[in-house]
């Protein structure tokens, strides 16, 4: 299934409409484990129809029909060659969220997604393949916009350029500032997978043996969710609205019980983030940077 270039830099996809109500607002809240205390009032705010929030990393997931990605068929330009990656090597890479507005509790949106960049690592070394989704409201409005890497592990070779990729974030040094720990339940796979990514790597225990793994693994975008929910509890007050952008580097799996301890650095307006498990000692995320408006420090 081979990337033809610079022809792929011309795949996008037609414009789709979609609709999420509050229910797909809680359920991901639940998904990355908000709620467990049911005192919490701050957590609460996003379990509860009144006065709903929206974490700002829902908007990798609701976009998303039940089982299905929100990809509709691709525009076609006559004497262009289509591209068609291995979906068996497929890595989901890093992924980045930036927020032009806050997300309401329910929304209709456009969205169009398209590729950015494709770069090649070699023949037997991969390509790494960079994708834009822009949400567009009723006002015409951006209101979100998603960039998405993949390392197409068996797609190297095309003849694209070898540099010039997402540059990773280069995280402080020092002692984190702050060490947060969050505990998964052995369930957390199954109840995040109901936003809709259905992949039975996550379900199946068959599955996850055929593909390495002693048991099924949780998504990459639920450790994602949990580093964006860290930043919200200790540097924003649950206050949504002071997250800009947020985005991380995937570079190991979680194995859904385990406890994932984020670690925070604080510079300005800017949170590094890492992600570890506490009981492997594995790093799961990497050089991830969160963009502030409205500085304040941790509680």
């Amino acid at each position: 299934m081979p990337i033809y270039y610079p022809d792929i830099l011309e795949r996008k996809t037609k414009p789709r409409t979609f609709t999420y109500r509050e229910k797909d607002v809680m359920l991901y809240a639940l998904g990355i484990g908000m709620g467990r205390n049911p005192m919490d009032e701050r957590e609460l705010s996003f379990l509860d129809e009144k006065n709903l929030k929206v974490v700002p990393t829902a908007a990798t997931v609701l976009a998303w029909g039940m089982g299905r990605r929100a990809d509709p068929v691709l525009d076609k330009k006559t004497g262009l060659r289509t591209s068609e990656l291995d979906l068996l090597t497929l890595v989901h890479g890093e992924q980045k969220v930036e927020l032009h507005k806050s997300l309401p509790s329910v929304g209709t949106f456009t969205t169009t997604t398209r590729t950015i960049g494709a770069y090649d690592k070699g023949k037997n070394k991969g390509a790494i393949v960079v994708e834009e989704t822009v949400w567009i409201d009723k006002a015409g409005e951006k209101v979100v916009t998603l960039i998405g890497t993949t390392f197409a592990r068996g797609d190297g070779g095309f003849g694209g350029p070898s540099k010039g990729g997402p540059e990773p974030h280069p995280v402080p040094t020092r002692k984190p500032d702050l060490s947060i720990p969050f505990e998964t339940r052995v369930d957390q796979a199954l109840l995040y997978r109901l936003n809709g990514d259905l992949n039975p790597l996550h379900s199946d225990p068959n599955v996850a043996k055929r593909a390495g793994y002693p048991r099924p693994i949780l998504h990459g975008l639920c450790t994602f969710g949990i580093t964006c929910r860290a930043v919200l509890q200790e540097y924003c007050d649950y206050d949504t609205s002071r997250i800009v952008s947020h985005q991380a580097r995937f570079s190991a799996p979680v194995f859904p019980g385990e406890t994932i301890v984020v670690d925070l650095w604080q510079d300005g307006d800017v949170i590094s983030t890492e992600a570890r498990v506490l009981e492997r000692g594995v790093r799961v995320i990497k050089n991830g940077k969160t963009v502030l408006r409205g500085v304040v420090g941790p509680e």
